[in-house]
């Protein structure tokens, strides 16, 4: 399982910037699409909001990859 961290003067990463931080979407409108497609899962339920907030010890999962959120 890959880990990403989030920047120290941050609590939190949104969803769809943690797809592009990964390079798993080009743009935000890709990871918008991505998103809305219900491709993707926060904690094991598929997750819709783009803007969702995620934070130290949250597990994403999107195409074959699965990332763990630490701070």
């Amino acid at each position: 399982m890959e880990e990403f961290k989030i920047r120290d003067k941050d609590e939190f990463i949104n969803l769809s910037q943690l797809l592009k931080a990964l390079n798993l979407a080009e743009s935000g409108a890709m990871a918008k699409e991505i998103i809305d497609d219900g491709l993707v899962k926060v904690d094991g339920e598929v997750e819709s909001r783009y803007r969702r907030k995620l934070y130290d010890g949250m597990i994403v999962e999107y195409d074959n990859n699965k990332i763990k959120v630490i701070k």
